[in-house]
């Protein structure tokens, strides 16, 4: 196994980057596994400007190590670890601050449709639909934004692939980042660091989701896809009660565990009077890439069931695939690409569309 990481290493060390040197020594390889002739790393450039012009480096790296003996497969993420050279200054909005009154739920300026992407539970996928779904609905040729409601475990500027700070010019509005024809804002995007924690308690988490909402710069947008956290506490009734909802689509896997949190989120909606636009099955079918064999790892209908019974649209389903969570960890969404995860999500894309809520 040592002798295969050096022999890795040193085909790395042939590939010459741009700026001088190479992937070897300039320290740019990380989490190198080698199992059974599967061979996966990192390539993390400096900064995503850097990262942006590596892509010829990343395929040459992908085909000089599958040339190796012993080497069947070969996975390699092009990623950035440092912020933009030229960011901008961060805001002078004073975030976490208890929420400013408010008579009653309000539109958010310059917003046509606002879609929640709610779960009763963590784990099933949430943040991962809301990224593609955005993403396919910008490639239907909408204008979409994408809001990160999750302030205590922000993930999308990591999935969306951007380490952009929010910036402000009037100090009073922000302006969102855009990544893959989407805009996005999210706490992550104030952070010193995707490993800084946000350590507030609820008035101070409502004030910022009040200021996430209201004080970004949206307009014009079709639709606003709002990622919610995991549950029915706070966050979901303050977005429920402050603003004006298009409707929810609530997000589970088949299992009867997940399913039984899905109701509840759907049993908080209906008495806060947001409608349900849908459900999703996500992590519904597992397709072997070797052998083509069907798993229905966490069953399979139980989500279609559950819309037949309350008389719910049932939206789809959304394959489990590796190349899903390859491609949210390297911010590349995989609507983005072909494939039936591609095609689940562009179908669900097209019929809210059709429907005329985004």
């Amino acid at each position: 196994m040592s002798d295969m990481r050096e022999k890795i290493m040193g085909t790395l060390s042939t590939i010459a980057l741009p700026d001088g040197g190479d992937l070897a020594s300039r320290d740019l390889v990380r989490a190198l596994t080698v199992n059974e002739g599967a061979v996966s790393f990192v390539i993390e450039a400096p900064t995503p400007e850097e990262a942006a012009t590596m892509e010829p480096q990343r395929r040459a790296a992908e085909a000089a190590v599958a040339a190796l003996n012993g080497v069947e497969r070969v996975s390699v993420i092009l990623t950035a670890h440092g912020p933009s050279k030229a960011a901008p200054q961060p805001p002078n909005l004073k975030f976490g601050g208890h929420p400013k009154p408010q008579a009653g739920p309000l539109p958010v300026p310059g917003v046509t449709n606002v879609i929640a992407i709610a779960s009763g539970k963590g784990g099933v996928g949430k943040s991962t639909l809301s990224s593609n779904l955005a993403v396919a609905l910008a490639r239907q040729g909408r204008k979409v934004g994408l809001l990160d409601a999750d302030i205590l475990g922000p993930s999308q500027p990591r999935m969306m692939g951007t380490s952009e700070r929010a910036s402000s010019s009037d100090g009073e509005q922000l302006a969102p980042v855009e990544a893959h024809g989407v805009k996005m804002m999210s706490i992550g995007l104030m952070l010193k660091s995707d490993r800084e924690a946000v350590v507030w308690r609820g008035p101070m988490l409502m004030g910022a989701l009040q200021q996430l909402m209201f004080q970004v710069d949206w307009a014009p947008l079709d639709v606003l896809i709002i990622d919610l956290p995991p549950g029915t506490g706070d966050v979901q009734l303050t977005l429920a009660q402050k603003s004006q909802i298009t409707g929810a689509i609530i997000v589970s896997t088949p299992q009867d565990v997940a399913l039984l949190d899905a109701r509840k989120a759907i049993d908080m909606f209906a008495k806060v009077k947001v409608p349900i636009l849908g459900l999703v099955e996500n992590m519904s079918t597992y397709v072997c890439p070797q052998c083509g064999h069907e798993a229905h790892l966490f069953g399979h209908g139980g989500v279609r069931e559950e819309a037949a019974e309350l008389g719910a649209p049932f939206l789809g389903e959304i394959p489990l695939s590796l190349d899903v969570r390859l491609a949210g960890d390297s911010g590349r969404p995989a609507a983005l690409g072909e494939g039936p995860v591609a095609d689940a999500y562009a179908a669900l894309a097209r019929d809210l569309v059709a429907r005329g809520i985004a």
